[in-house]
């Protein structure tokens, strides 16, 4: 996905709430935005979202001299996911389509993004976890099922910190034998990283593995060369989150790409409004879909 203009503003706010949120200095908060009108001044917008995001938060740690920014608000929100996954486990296993009721709850997550609101409260993460009630559902579920049913190879392409522990659950009903888990190779905004896997207990199911990169997504050109032979490698891929699908719609057939739509530039990619729960299969598994259905009625 491109850049396009409306994202600009968009950068400046986050721009300005990141450097609030990690300093009460007011310079760091003039320079943080004067560096980031410079770098939208020339911005290739060929370039998805998060090549931007990648630039503001490298920009951030420089002037603030700060390793991970966000270490304790990760710290925390995995925290409160690992109190709340008893609960939500419970609400799979009644369910009829428990990897259905799984992925809806990892996307309801989804919303735990500090590059959409710069503060989060215990509640406010208790309500991302649990408030799954009258939540609008995006994508073709059964094509889902059918390229997930073919792939013995999943790489799953995690998101934030405390979603991550939402995660699991994905993960056990999708069966852990099949799955590798993949996340963010150096700390930025609330992303998860292999201490936020470990923290939760994702290595204790799967393999995990991170990308080589600090880009809040997943810009391939700027990942590892072992994490690029992995994505390649993959019968199908799961993509969380939005800056995922920023960087990765249109790069291959095999992936599904689930999360939360939280801007109206996206809402206008897919067609749903912003807030919906978005669960789009494959391509190969949305053609193969609409083709057996086609058999049926013939």
């Amino acid at each position: 996905m491109n850049t396009y203009l409306d994202c600009v503003p968009c950068f400046l706010r986050q721009s300005l709430e990141a450097a609030r949120g990690v300093t009460s200095d007011a310079r760091v908060h003039e320079r943080i935005v004067r560096e980031m009108l410079l770098f939208a001044a020339h911005l290739d917008l060929n370039r998805p979202p998060p090549f931007v995001g990648q630039a503001i938060h490298r920009k951030l740690r420089e002037l603030t001299g700060l390793e991970d920014p966000y270490r304790e608000a990760k710290h925390r929100f995995n925290r409160l996911a690992m109190e709340a996954l008893p609960e939500l486990a419970a609400l799979v296993q009644r369910s009829g389509d428990r990897l259905r009721a799984a992925a809806q709850c990892a996307v309801a997550a989804n919303a735990i993004d500090m590059a959409l609101v710069s503060a989060f409260s215990d509640a406010d993460v208790r309500a991302a976890l649990c408030g799954l009630a009258g939540e609008a559902v995006q994508g073709d579920w059964q094509a889902f099922l059918e390229a997930a049913a073919d792939a013995n190879d999943i790489l799953y392409l995690a998101d934030n910190a405390g979603e991550i522990a939402v995660d699991r659950l994905v993960v056990e009903t999708l069966g852990p034998q099949r799955v590798t888990v993949a996340v963010r190779g150096a700390p930025v905004l609330n992303d998860a990283t292999l201490a936020d896997a470990e923290q939760v207990g994702m290595h204790e199911l799967v393999r995990v593995i991170d990308n080589g990169s600090d880009a809040p997504g997943t810009i391939l050109d700027d990942c590892s060369a072992s994490f690029r032979r992995r994505f390649e490698r993959a019968e199908l891929i799961i993509a969380k989150g939005q800056g995922n699908f920023e960087s990765l719609s249109g790069v291959g057939d095999n992936i599904a790409f689930w999360f939360k739509v939280k801007c109206p530039v996206v809402a206008r990619q897919i067609g749903s409004p912003v807030g919906t729960l978005a669960l789009l299969p494959p391509a190969t598994g949305r053609r193969k879909h609409a083709a057996e259905r086609a058999g049926e009625h013939s």
